[in-house]
């Protein structure tokens, strides 16, 4: 069958996550989309692994790689009119503008959405920003680490009582984010098969935070108290809890349903299941303290592996904390397609991570690579209706402009 996105092409003035990676999915789904960029290309693109203290020489960055993949490139310098006046062409043809642009910005280029939308009224506009198009900080910059981490509570609250904020890995927010924006660009895409204008799809990193976070929000919103940050030493269900092993490495415990799994847990961990201070949810609450302090020595008692070669034995809801790479080279993530590989003309085969769903009508295999930056600006301008003259004095200025 076609692919779901087939036929629809998307323009993409983003830099950075959230809106690229939503980019990224809409092309593997299909769709054309056309990524426009400074002509020196944005950061991103040019953040290798050794500059973020990696032990490598790998020469591309492979983030950039996983969030721009199936794309094609367009550099443009938008200092120059004539620039401009290319962008507004390639808007004018295209199904979905998506974009990361401030307000303000978007509006010096002639790219407000609401006069593209007048102008095209089947125009689908998908923008992201920090705070939202209203209120006072429309126009305020943001990255996910100040506006979906440090400021919708996430920051304060995963941290130990007595230890300091914890700090945000890169893109967090922003992955999130893309799947909303995704998620509206194709119900706005199918509202219009069915004959409505297309729409304006707004996506704030600040919301998200708080979409996140919704069972804590909500909770705060309905009772005006934040939530008390987890303790493990005074953890309300131990069960539900993280313990350091002989080796200095750490489990953690999910068992959400305490009473249900205790009888199979204090058997694995040679408890007597009928002591009175552990015999039920309530009683482990009460005696919470001295149950971890039991299950500390117990815990620290063997090294990780031999925990999970004896916990895997029972029907135990648990997790060893592994690094980041061990996680991408355990047996069930490979087996079940998350890092595929990518075999670029430039880097040689690399492994990436897979687009977050699977259909069965359509492979997403996630294996395109990035576009070498202005690969296409020639044939998409042409494509696009600037003439021959433009095209060659705005590729010579990008040239220029990174020379």
């Amino acid at each position: 069958m076609p692919a779901p996105l087939s036929g629809i092409r998307v323009v993409e003035l983003a830099s950075f996550v959230a809106a690229p990676a939503a980019g990224a999915l809409m092309a593997d789904l299909g769709a054309e989309v056309v990524k426009v960029e400074v002509p020196w290309g944005e950061i991103y693109r040019h953040s290798i692994p050794k500059h973020a203290g990696f032990d490598s020489d790998f020469p591309l960055a492979p983030h950039f790689q996983m969030d721009n993949r199936g794309k094609r490139s367009v550099a443009l310098d938008l200092a120059l009119p004539e620039a401009v006046a290319a962008l507004q062409k390639l808007v004018a043809r295209t199904d979905v503008f998506l974009t990361n642009m401030l307000p303000e910005r978007l509006a010096r280029l002639g790219l407000d959405p609401e006069l593209l939308r007048k102008q095209r009224p089947e125009l689908i506009v998908a923008r992201l920003s920090g705070y939202g198009p209203k209120g006072p900080e429309a126009n305020s910059p943001a990255f996910d680490y100040s506006t979906y981490w440090a400021r919708t509570g996430f920051m304060d609250m995963l941290h130990e009582p007595d230890a300091p904020p914890a700090f945000q890995r890169p893109g967090m927010g922003d992955h999130s984010a893309s799947l909303a924006l995704v998620v509206g660009v194709l119900s706005a895409l199918r509202q219009r098969e069915a004959g409505a204008p297309g729409q304006i799809i707004d996506v704030a990193l600040q919301h998200i935070g708080f979409y996140i976070v919704g069972n804590d929000a909500a909770m705060t919103l309905a009772t005006g108290q934040t939530p008390p940050r987890h303790d493990r030493r005074a953890a309300r269900n131990p069960l539900w809890n993280h313990y350091e092993t002989q080796d200095e490495r750490w489990l953690f415990l999910v068992m959400v349903e305490s009473d249900r799994y205790w009888p199979a847990f204090a058997r694995a961990l040679e408890i007597d299941e009928n002591d009175p201070r552990f015999s039920n949810a309530v009683a482990r609450f009460r005696n919470n303290t001295a149950l971890i302090q039991l299950l500390d020595a117990r815990f620290a008692a063997r090294p990780l592996e031999a925990w999970k070669a004896h916990l895997a034995k029972h029907r135990l809801i648990w997790a060893p904390v592994l690094t980041l790479a061990e996680a991408v080279n355990e047996e069930q993530a490979i087996a079940a397609g998350s890092f595929p590989t990518v075999k670029h003309p430039v880097a040689g085969d690399f492994r990436t991570i897979a687009p977050p769903l699977q259909m069965s009508g359509h492979a997403l295999h996630g294996t395109t690579p990035a576009p070498a930056l202005s690969a296409d600006t020639e044939a998409v301008l042409r494509e696009s209706g600037v003439s021959a003259e433009e095209i060659a004095l705005l590729v010579a200025a990008a040239e220029s402009a990174t020379s």
